[in-house]
């Protein structure tokens, strides 16, 4: 039975940069390119350290005269501080923006139960205020809206996520993960050919040199998930840690040279890697 969902998504919160230097402002900063963006369209970023970690994730949507940031919550004061400390000359005026973040998503049962699926096109609008612009990771995560309501179930996006195998902000946190190590590059998150950006040179290493170790993955096993943090072990070697997680299934950091054939296990109870449809091996 499929079922269209909007959802509220309370962990997230907007930022507007303005001015006509916006575009060449984000361009040297994020992971991604900006300067091809058309109005109405989005794309998935990252401001990195100048190590080269995630820092701060978001969605860039440009609209007339400038573009909205949708990024973490809990980040947007630092976000705009950050952003505010980059700025020096540029011609962009950076504020917080009070509208809400939805996402619109189709779910329906796949083969076990899980709900997965796509929306080909965004909900009827119900105000020239809204906007809505296709996901920019998989098309099987929707819709993300800006300036109304939804259902207020968080819970059902994260369900949605983590059935996809897509990792979000609570597996990579802040200045821990490469964006690499987050699938950042198989979910249209980095431009290697842009130029310039905050922690590009550790970024375009790892992908010239093909020395990523680790990725982030997820795997299935009975019961609830064992706490974030958890070792996971292929024999008594540690092949990786588990992240965020739900009854069944949750996201894991793993070692790619330790899990091919490997038996695995977390707190005793065996667990398996469910690579994505999407992901290449």
């Amino acid at each position: 039975m499929e079922a269209d969902r909007i959802i509220t998504l309370k962990d997230r919160a907007c930022v507007t940069v303005r001015g006509e230097d916006w575009r060449g402002f984000l361009q040297g900063l994020l992971t991604n390119d900006v300067e091809a963006l058309a109005v109405g369209e989005a794309r998935f970023a990252a401001l990195l350290t100048p190590q080269g970690r995630v820092l701060y994730d978001l969605f860039v949507v440009a609209e007339e005269g400038g573009a909205l940031l949708d990024v973490e919550a809990e980040w947007r004061d630092a976000l705009i501080a950050r952003l505010m400390m980059y700025r020096l000359r540029a011609k962009a005026e950076i504020r917080a923006d009070d509208r809400p973040v939805c996402s619109f998503f189709t779910a329906h049962p796949r083969e076990g139960g899980d709900p997965v699926g796509r929306a080909d096109g965004p909900p009827p609008s119900r105000g020239q205020s809204e906007v809505w612009v296709a996901d920019p990771r998989l098309p099987e995560l929707g819709w993300r809206g800006y300036g109304m309501d939804g259902d207020e179930n968080p819970a059902a996006y994260e369900t949605h996520r983590l059935t996809l195998g897509v990792p979000g902000p609570n597996d990579w946190g802040t200045d821990k993960t490469y964006p690499i190590e987050a699938n950042f590059d198989l979910l249209n998150g980095i431009d290697f050919s842009k130029g310039c950006f905050v922690g590009q040179e550790t970024t375009s290493r790892m992908k010239r040199r093909g020395s990523i170790k680790s990725r982030m993955l997820p795997i299935a096993f009975e019961g609830p998930p064992p706490p974030p943090g958890t070792e996971i072990l292929a024999g008594t070697l540690r092949a990786g840690e588990v992240l965020s997680g739900m009854e069944g299934r949750a996201m894991a950091l793993v070692r790619l040279d330790r899990i091919e054939g490997a038996e695995l296990a977390a707190v005793g109870r065996a667990v398996r890697v469910d690579w994505p449809n999407w992901l290449p091996r």
